[in-house]
């Protein structure tokens, strides 16, 4: 009898460790998982950030490679030196004004996703119409800073009008012929030497050599030309890479309008999800944030 019970207790615990392991089975293929305890839009989202960190990486690495191959370079305090107002030579004021206005915006974003954390509408509205007031105050700021360079400064992808010098009009460097590294050179009205009428004898002031003779006299205009441009690929550069951070500007300022008209009339309330919609895009915001302070650093501060 009692070797008859051992054995139904066995058959038992047999097909309930059977029952077990089948359970533990469909736990774990079951599907429906959440990996990295992330949802499946913000996975997506971070391989998008990530790929994309990749292009913007390639292209300052681009930059860095081209401009440590030049034997000079323009000098970041004398092309950003404009300031709105009819201010000149306030080196990097400008654009540093500008990344404070798109930090700034960072911060309201990451209050717009604590709000949505809580639940508070109200709260996840209102922070996101500041960080997108944010978004088209930076995208205003490089606006004019394009418009003043192409315009008043004469930079294009194909065209640089920065020669290397210092603020005291000494030249950087020379070609060893014509304008030897440590020529003088007096500035009049500009600093920058440009085409006036399509010509280059009108220029706004004289440039002399080390002896004071003027280097415009007779075939002169021409090395003028030649020596005082820098490189060619400073303009392409800076338009290609600060356009296509403008662009991910611009597409975030967009994306945030979409989703601030969902959040205002009610579309994420009845999902009960913390507002993941915003926190998403809020990851992407901060992303563009992030590249701007690399892209700041090359350009302006190096």
């Amino acid at each position: 009898m009692a070797d008859t019970m051992t054995h139904h207790t066995d058959h038992n615990t047999d097909h309930h460790d059977h029952h077990d392991d089948h359970g533990s089975d469909e736990k774990l293929w079951g599907g429906g998982k959440q990996p990295f305890k992330a949802s499946y839009g913000k996975l997506m989202m971070w391989y998008f950030l990530v790929s994309d960190a990749f292009t913007f990486a390639g292209f300052l690495i681009a930059y860095g490679t081209l401009r440590m191959s030049m034997p000079t370079w323009p000098v970041p305090d004398f092309v950003f030196s404009a300031f709105p107002g009819g201010f000149h030579h306030k080196p990097l004021l400008f654009v540093t004004v500008m990344t404070f206005i798109l930090l700034f915006s960072s911060f309201t974003m990451v209050r717009a996703v604590q709000e949505g954390h809580r639940e508070n509408q109200k709260g996840v509205v209102f922070w996101m119409v500041l960080t997108i007031l944010g978004g088209i105050g930076f995208l205003a700021s490089q606006a004019w800073e394009w418009t003043t360079l192409i315009k008043a400064e004469h930079v294009s992808v194909t065209t640089n009008p920065f020669s290397a010098h210092t603020e005291h009009g000494r030249y950087l460097a020379g070609d060893g012929h014509d304008i030897k590294a440590g020529d003088l050179f007096v500035p009049g009205d500009s600093y920058l030497i440009h085409k006036h009428d399509g010509e280059w004898g009108n220029l706004p002031y004289e440039v002399l050599d080390a002896d004071g003779k003027n280097m415009l006299d007779d075939n002169g205009k021409k090395m003028v030309k030649e020596q005082a441009f820098g490189p060619k690929a400073f303009g392409a550069l800076f338009f290609f890479i600060t356009g296509f951070h403008g662009f991910h500007v611009l597409s975030g300022v967009l994306f945030l309008i979409i989703i601030c008209i969902n959040a205002a009339t009610g579309l994420y309330v009845e999902r009960k999800n913390g507002y993941e919609m915003v926190e998403k895009i809020g990851l992407y915001w901060h992303f563009v944030d992030l590249v701007w302070v690399f892209v700041f650093l090359v350009f302006y501060l190096i």
